[in-house]
């Protein structure tokens, strides 16, 4: 399949699908709508875990340091009473096993993204400050994504705060901690990002890019998805070619995401596979 067969194809998927695929450190072999914005659902995290280490790195905090695990955070809309997050929400019980207890910011940030807790990650926004997430932003050279709010901050998303994302946005934060681990980058030291990529690539939930490649590739990814949103971002690392960046985000009416924040199998995420094979068969030549 060629790109402008691929074009076609997802012409015909109603809604938006946009995607950025290239290899690091060199032009895209192929977008669509790479700019387009989308609701950022969980992909925002990788976001909010660059900025955790890089204040690490700054010696603002410490990963290993143990903080109170609290479900009240304050809200990003100013005057806004405090909110909380719904255990019925999020995709990890490990961490709500951990309510009123102390534990590590490093272990939050992976919980934040190997099983997706959206109490781990209000836990690291409350520590880092949304304005560091938006330096990571600024940093990896996106020109269009905010993050705005935690998550389930309904006063600031009331207001009109949102978490928005773009895949060419995704591709450029997911490409700068990747090429930050092998040379020092703007994010932050090489051994952070190893770090970062490694948590990456113990994500648990594999139903969209990672189901579209060869049994034990290696990827470092995010996936975010709510009713009507499905995305994937990462970095493929094959055996046998030049590791790549694929970023993909739907805002269509295929994403069955659920208003519980399961993760499902859906035809999003089908879509999503579907476009990482065809991807995956293309690596030689991008």
């Amino acid at each position: 399949m060629t790109w402008e067969d691929l074009d076609a194809h997802l012409a015909r998927v109603p809604g938006t699908v946009s995607a950025y695929v290239g290899r690091l450190d060199a032009p895209a072999a192929w977008t669509r709508h790479a700019d387009a914005s989308h609701y950022a659902a969980s992909t925002m995290k990788v976001g909010v875990l660059a900025a955790l280490y890089r204040a690490a790195e700054a010696g603002t905090l410490e990963l290993d340091a143990e903080v109170p695990v609290v479900n009240e955070f304050d809200s990003a809309q100013p005057g806004a009473p405090r909110f909380s997050c719904a255990p019925h929400y999020d995709n990890d019980d490990a961490v709500w096993d951990r309510l009123g207890g102390d534990v590590s910011l490093r272990w939050l940030a992976e919980r934040m993204i190997v099983r997706s807790s959206n109490l781990a990650t209000n836990l690291v926004i409350a520590h880092v400050g949304l304005e560091a997430v938006a330096q990571v932003w600024s940093l990896a050279g996106a020109r269009h994504s905010v993050t705005g709010r935690g998550i389930e901050d309904f006063a600031a998303r009331g207001a009109g705060i949102t978490n928005a994302v773009t895949a060419a946005d995704l591709a450029a934060l997911l490409g700068a901690l990747a090429t930050g681990a092998a040379t020092p980058g703007r994010l932050a030291s090489p051994a952070s990002c190893a770090a970062m990529l490694d948590v990456l690539l113990a994500q648990e939930h594999r139903e969209d890019l990672a189901a579209g490649l060869p049994e034990g590739t290696r990827i470092a990814h995010k996936s975010g998805w709510v009713r009507g949103v499905r995305h994937g971002a990462g970095v493929v690392l094959p055996d046998d070619a030049p590791p790549y960046v694929i970023a993909v985000c739907t805002t269509t009416d295929l994403a069955d995401g659920g208003s519980s924040g399961e993760d499902v199998e859906d035809d999003a995420c089908l879509l999503i596979a579907h476009i990482s094979a065809q991807v995956w068969a293309a690596r030689h030549r991008l």
